[in-house]
């Protein structure tokens, strides 16, 4: 019998099992919907798609270099054991390979079909899911490419080549000596892990992000009473001084503590033999932003073997 969208629908509301796994499961069972879910739950579906609301904010970040493109991946799990998991790591690996193809779209990537399976990125990590009995998701990904020049990367508590807890990758674009240039880009890119730079320059920053600051720099120079023309100018003032702090080549270079960023790019572009432009760079820092949970262990570990948890005194 042919499976009708309506029923497709009932499967994925009762397990919240993806779509194309709860057409595949009443195909099998010839629309019988209890059999549907028996056959999800024997496939370990239903139970991954359980876990699928539990916040995953450890995990890895991948980053995969491909001559004048590189990608960078952030691939989610519960906990830190996980991200050790070999089978994860295979994961995380052969999800920043397929990147580059993705060309930094995070909902083509999850569609791309995974190696040797038969199954697409979503599925395997669905499947993993399954195996591991941890959340896991695809987060986020990013491309950069550059016609002429070097990638230079850096991945910060490396667990394995390619991966950890934070990654970056730089554009350099440049037709100078290229031994010079990722040795320049490997150097840039420790700088950024380091100081999380907002923007590549002045020009490039977010308008709104410097509106904000400029906002909060007025609201705290009107606190101190003084004429509005001082005030216009601690403002200024203030705003050039987060540019410096923020642009990454207004910045002091990490390496040496005295150098602005723009001024070894230019030393280097003497020995390159050519100019040096950085276009672009991607920093993640495994599980910025997400929102952890406040867990009480002891209670945890109460409800897990049924000991009702002590007050305490």
């Amino acid at each position: 019998m042919a499976v009708t969208a309506q029923q497709v629908k009932e499967l994925r509301e009762a397990t919240g099992v993806g779509m194309m796994d709860c057409k595949k499961a009443l195909e099998e069972t010839g629309g019988d919907m209890e059999a549907a879910v028996d056959w999800l739950r024997t496939r370990g579906l239903a139970k991954a798609a359980k876990k699928a609301g539990r916040i995953a904010a450890e995990g890895l970040v991948g980053v995969n270099v491909e001559g004048t493109q590189a990608a960078i991946v952030e691939v989610n799990s519960e906990t830190d054991f996980v991200a050790r998991n070999e089978q994860f790591q295979a994961i995380v690996g052969n999800v920043a390979k397929l990147a580059v193809e993705a060309g930094g779209s995070t909902d083509k990537l999850a569609e791309m079909p995974f190696p040797g399976t038969g199954r697409s990125v979503a599925a395997e990590l669905t499947d993993a899911i399954a195996k591991i009995g941890e959340n896991m998701n695809l987060r986020r990904s990013a491309v950069i490419d550059v016609k002429d020049g070097v990638i230079g990367s850096y991945v910060h508590n490396t667990v394995k080549p390619g991966m950890g807890k934070l990654g970056v990758i730089v554009g350099l674009e440049s037709t100078g000596d290229k031994n010079v240039l990722l040795a320049l880009g490997k150097q840039i890119a420790m700088h950024i892990a380091n100081t999380n730079p907002a923007s590549v320059s002045e020009a490039d920053i977010d308008p709104a992000l410097v509106a904000k600051e400029r906002e909060i720099f007025t609201e705290q120079a009107k606190e101190t009473g003084k004429p509005a023309e001082v005030i216009a100018k601690m403002v200024e003032g203030r705003v050039r001084k987060f540019f410096e702090e923020s642009t990454l080549l207004a910045q002091t270079f990490v390496i040496d503590g005295e150098s602005k960023v723009k001024d070894v790019v230019a030393k280097a572009e003497k020995d390159a033999g050519a100019p040096i432009k950085v276009t672009k760079f991607v920093r993640y820092s495994l599980g910025e932003g997400i929102e952890k949970a406040e867990t009480d262990f002891a209670a945890e570990v109460a409800a897990t073997s049924g000991v009702p948890q002590q007050p305490q005194a």
